[in-house]
Protein backbone atom coordinates (compact mmCIF):
# COMPACT_ATOMS: atom_id res chain seq x y z
CA UNK A 1 0.00 0.00 0.00
CA UNK A 2 1.20 3.26 -1.32
CA UNK A 3 -1.50 5.29 1.34
CA UNK A 4 -4.45 5.92 2.82
CA UNK A 5 -6.75 8.26 0.99
CA UNK A 6 -9.74 7.98 3.73
CA UNK A 7 -12.92 6.65 3.72
CA UNK A 8 -11.81 3.16 2.59
CA UNK A 9 -10.23 4.08 -0.34
CA UNK A 10 -6.44 3.41 -0.88
CA UNK A 11 -3.49 4.20 -3.04
CA UNK A 12 -1.34 0.97 -4.11
CA UNK A 13 0.68 -0.48 -6.73
CA UNK A 14 -1.10 -2.08 -9.84
CA UNK A 15 -0.45 -5.73 -10.38
CA UNK A 16 -1.16 -7.49 -13.61
CA UNK A 17 -4.31 -9.43 -11.36
CA UNK A 18 -5.30 -6.11 -11.82
CA UNK A 19 -5.77 -6.16 -15.47
CA UNK A 20 -9.35 -6.96 -15.49
CA UNK A 21 -10.67 -4.17 -13.38
CA UNK A 22 -8.63 -1.32 -15.33
CA UNK A 23 -10.26 -2.98 -18.49
CA UNK A 24 -13.65 -1.85 -16.93
CA UNK A 25 -12.67 1.44 -15.54
CA UNK A 26 -11.12 2.62 -18.67
CA UNK A 27 -14.35 1.27 -20.45
CA UNK A 28 -16.13 2.86 -18.09
CA UNK A 29 -14.67 6.48 -18.32
CA UNK A 30 -13.43 5.88 -22.07
CA UNK A 31 -15.94 8.49 -23.85
CA UNK A 32 -13.97 11.41 -22.60
CA UNK A 33 -14.59 10.61 -18.66
CA UNK A 34 -17.82 9.07 -19.10
CA UNK A 35 -19.40 5.45 -19.30
CA UNK A 36 -18.30 3.78 -23.07
CA UNK A 37 -19.75 0.33 -22.38
CA UNK A 38 -22.95 0.63 -25.16
CA UNK A 39 -19.99 2.16 -27.71
CA UNK A 40 -18.00 -0.96 -28.00
CA UNK A 41 -18.45 -4.47 -28.32
CA UNK A 42 -15.22 -5.84 -26.84
CA UNK A 43 -15.05 -4.67 -23.23
CA UNK A 44 -11.46 -4.95 -22.73
CA UNK A 45 -9.50 -3.11 -26.02
CA UNK A 46 -10.03 0.16 -24.59
CA UNK A 47 -7.80 -0.99 -21.23
CA UNK A 48 -5.37 -2.72 -23.38
CA UNK A 49 -4.42 -0.06 -25.38
CA UNK A 50 -4.37 3.15 -23.29
CA UNK A 51 -3.79 1.93 -19.49
CA UNK A 52 -2.55 -2.47 -19.09
CA UNK A 53 0.53 -1.73 -20.82
CA UNK A 54 1.84 0.86 -18.31
CA UNK A 55 1.15 -1.85 -15.33
CA UNK A 56 3.20 -3.97 -17.66
CA UNK A 57 6.00 -1.89 -18.85
CA UNK A 58 6.09 0.60 -16.17
CA UNK A 59 5.13 -1.12 -12.79
CA UNK A 60 6.83 1.27 -10.67
CA UNK A 61 4.44 4.07 -12.03
CA UNK A 62 1.50 2.50 -12.04
CA UNK A 63 -1.38 2.42 -9.38
CA UNK A 64 -4.70 1.73 -8.45
CA UNK A 65 -7.58 3.38 -6.31
CA UNK A 66 -9.05 0.24 -4.35
CA UNK A 67 -12.43 1.28 -2.90
CA UNK A 68 -14.72 -0.44 -0.38
CA UNK A 69 -16.06 -2.18 -4.02
CA UNK A 70 -12.94 -2.51 -5.25
CA UNK A 71 -10.53 -1.16 -7.64
CA UNK A 72 -12.53 2.18 -9.13
CA UNK A 73 -9.41 4.18 -10.85
CA UNK A 74 -5.88 3.69 -12.11
CA UNK A 75 -2.98 6.52 -11.94
CA UNK A 76 -0.09 5.16 -14.68
CA UNK A 77 2.74 7.06 -15.76
CA UNK A 78 6.42 7.10 -17.58
CA UNK A 79 8.85 9.00 -16.67
CA UNK A 80 10.21 8.55 -20.32
CA UNK A 81 7.58 8.83 -23.45
CA UNK A 82 10.18 8.02 -26.02
CA UNK A 83 11.54 4.48 -24.15
CA UNK A 84 7.83 3.70 -23.30
CA UNK A 85 6.00 4.05 -26.75
CA UNK A 86 9.43 2.32 -28.20
CA UNK A 87 8.90 -0.92 -26.04
CA UNK A 88 5.23 -0.68 -26.72
CA UNK A 89 5.44 -1.02 -30.33
CA UNK A 90 7.82 -3.79 -29.92
CA UNK A 91 6.46 -5.29 -27.12
CA UNK A 92 3.25 -4.99 -26.28
CA UNK A 93 0.82 -4.45 -29.19
CA UNK A 94 2.22 -6.98 -32.15
CA UNK A 95 1.06 -9.84 -29.58
CA UNK A 96 -2.68 -8.14 -29.63
CA UNK A 97 -2.44 -7.87 -33.32
CA UNK A 98 -1.89 -11.45 -33.99
CA UNK A 99 -5.08 -12.10 -32.08
CA UNK A 100 -7.53 -9.92 -33.80
CA UNK A 101 -8.54 -8.92 -37.33
CA UNK A 102 -7.67 -5.92 -38.86
CA UNK A 103 -10.79 -4.08 -40.05
CA UNK A 104 -8.67 -2.07 -42.73
CA UNK A 105 -8.82 1.62 -43.23
CA UNK A 106 -12.20 2.75 -44.17
CA UNK A 107 -13.58 4.17 -41.35
CA UNK A 108 -17.32 3.87 -42.94
CA UNK A 109 -17.29 0.30 -42.59
CA UNK A 110 -15.92 0.01 -38.99
CA UNK A 111 -18.58 -1.10 -36.20
CA UNK A 112 -18.32 -1.05 -32.51
CA UNK A 113 -14.92 -1.63 -31.71
CA UNK A 114 -12.95 -1.76 -34.85
CA UNK A 115 -11.55 1.64 -33.96
CA UNK A 116 -9.35 0.13 -31.19
CA UNK A 117 -8.63 -3.34 -33.36
CA UNK A 118 -7.58 -0.85 -36.12
CA UNK A 119 -5.44 1.25 -33.51
CA UNK A 120 -3.89 -2.05 -31.71
CA UNK A 121 -2.52 -2.92 -35.84
CA UNK A 122 -1.78 0.64 -35.81
CA UNK A 123 -0.62 1.98 -32.96
CA UNK A 124 0.08 5.42 -32.86
CA UNK A 125 2.42 6.98 -30.50
CA UNK A 126 2.74 10.94 -30.29
CA UNK A 127 5.57 12.65 -29.25
CA UNK A 128 6.98 15.21 -31.69
CA UNK A 129 9.70 17.58 -30.49
CA UNK A 130 7.10 19.82 -29.28
CA UNK A 131 6.32 17.70 -26.28
CA UNK A 132 10.28 16.51 -25.49
CA UNK A 133 10.57 19.48 -22.73
CA UNK A 134 8.02 17.47 -20.79
CA UNK A 135 9.37 13.71 -21.20
CA UNK A 136 7.18 12.07 -18.28
CA UNK A 137 3.48 11.28 -19.31
CA UNK A 138 0.59 9.69 -17.38
CA UNK A 139 -2.48 8.84 -17.36
CA UNK A 140 -5.58 8.93 -14.32
CA UNK A 141 -9.05 7.51 -14.21
CA UNK A 142 -11.64 7.50 -11.82
CA UNK A 143 -14.78 6.20 -11.56
CA UNK A 144 -17.68 8.52 -10.35
CA UNK A 145 -17.85 7.19 -6.33
CA UNK A 146 -14.34 8.37 -6.36
CA UNK A 147 -14.86 11.89 -7.35
CA UNK A 148 -14.77 14.99 -4.80
CA UNK A 149 -13.02 13.30 -2.91
CA UNK A 150 -9.29 14.74 -3.21
CA UNK A 151 -8.18 11.37 -4.78
CA UNK A 152 -7.78 12.38 -8.36
CA UNK A 153 -5.42 15.52 -7.07
CA UNK A 154 -3.47 13.84 -4.30
CA UNK A 155 -2.34 10.88 -6.27
CA UNK A 156 -1.19 12.88 -9.21
CA UNK A 157 0.82 14.29 -7.27
CA UNK A 158 1.86 11.06 -5.73
CA UNK A 159 2.60 10.19 -9.33
CA UNK A 160 3.99 13.65 -10.18
CA UNK A 161 6.54 13.05 -7.53
CA UNK A 162 7.20 9.38 -8.12
CA UNK A 163 8.38 11.00 -12.10
CA UNK A 164 10.69 13.80 -10.96
CA UNK A 165 12.22 11.39 -8.35
CA UNK A 166 12.69 9.21 -11.86
CA UNK A 167 14.48 12.12 -13.34
CA UNK A 168 11.93 13.48 -15.10
CA UNK A 169 12.09 17.24 -15.15
CA UNK A 170 8.46 18.00 -16.83
CA UNK A 171 5.43 15.82 -17.53
CA UNK A 172 2.56 16.35 -20.61
CA UNK A 173 -1.26 14.78 -21.06
CA UNK A 174 -3.46 13.91 -23.61
CA UNK A 175 -7.00 15.12 -22.90
CA UNK A 176 -9.64 15.20 -24.90
CA UNK A 177 -10.95 18.60 -25.77
CA UNK A 178 -14.32 17.49 -24.85
CA UNK A 179 -13.49 16.60 -21.36
CA UNK A 180 -13.55 19.91 -20.03
CA UNK A 181 -13.92 19.21 -16.17
CA UNK A 182 -10.43 17.19 -17.06
CA UNK A 183 -8.84 20.20 -18.45
CA UNK A 184 -9.93 22.21 -15.32
CA UNK A 185 -8.63 19.49 -13.47
CA UNK A 186 -5.09 19.19 -14.90
CA UNK A 187 -4.96 23.15 -14.35
CA UNK A 188 -5.07 23.01 -10.96
CA UNK A 189 -2.36 20.86 -10.41
CA UNK A 190 -0.05 23.25 -12.48
CA UNK A 191 -0.68 22.04 -16.45
CA UNK A 192 -1.37 24.28 -18.99
CA UNK A 193 -1.98 23.92 -22.44
CA UNK A 194 0.49 23.60 -25.34
CA UNK A 195 -0.13 24.46 -28.58
CA UNK A 196 3.04 23.87 -31.59
CA UNK A 197 1.77 23.45 -34.99
CA UNK A 198 3.58 20.02 -35.13
CA UNK A 199 0.35 18.42 -32.32
CA UNK A 200 -2.50 17.11 -33.79
CA UNK A 201 -6.02 19.23 -33.08
CA UNK A 202 -8.14 16.11 -32.54
CA UNK A 203 -6.02 16.33 -28.72
CA UNK A 204 -5.66 18.73 -25.99
CA UNK A 205 -1.82 18.69 -25.01
CA UNK A 206 -1.25 20.36 -21.48
CA UNK A 207 2.18 20.30 -19.97
CA UNK A 208 3.90 20.56 -16.46
CA UNK A 209 7.23 21.47 -15.22
CA UNK A 210 7.88 18.70 -12.28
Amino acid sequence: MEFEFGGGYVLRRALREDHPAINLVCLRTGNSGRDATAREDDPDLLGLIYSVPYQVLEPDFAFVVEGPNGVCGYILGTPDSAAFYERAGREWFPPLAARLADPGPDESRWRGSDWARRAIHHPEFIYPEALHEWPAHGHIDLLQETRGKGIGRRGMRYLMTKLREAGAQGMHLHVSPKNLGAQAFYRTLGFSVVQHPSLPRDTVFMAAVL
